[in-house]
């Protein structure tokens, strides 16, 4: 068996199960969670178009809504990815 590389974006890893990306750590205290609300085809290619970004906590003991600490929405998923970076370094340097 071949040992796979992680896909990271600015040092972290990236993880996707179905239209949700999970960015970070989980052993980290935040991740961010990613979520593609709409997507078009263009030729062979599926691009997104709307993309959720929300910052939460990992922490398996709080209700899934108690673990968001902010959330927002964003045209395409580089702009998402933009902000999910910011906001996931901002948050773990703040610890």
């Amino acid at each position: 068996m071949a040992n796979a590389k992680t896909l990271e974006y600015k040092g972290y890893p990236l993880r996707r199960k179905g239209n949700i990306i999970y960015y970070g750590n989980m052993s980290d205290k935040y991740i961010i969670m990613l979520q593609i609300m709409d997507s078009e085809n263009l030729q062979d290619l599926t691009i997104s178009r709307k993309v959720s970004v929300q910052l939460q906590l990992t922490d398996p003991d709080l209700k899934s809504r108690d673990r968001v600490v902010k959330k927002t929405e964003k045209d395409g998923l580089y702009n998402a990815m933009d902000v999910a970076a910011v906001w996931l370094t901002r948050a773990l340097t703040a610890e």
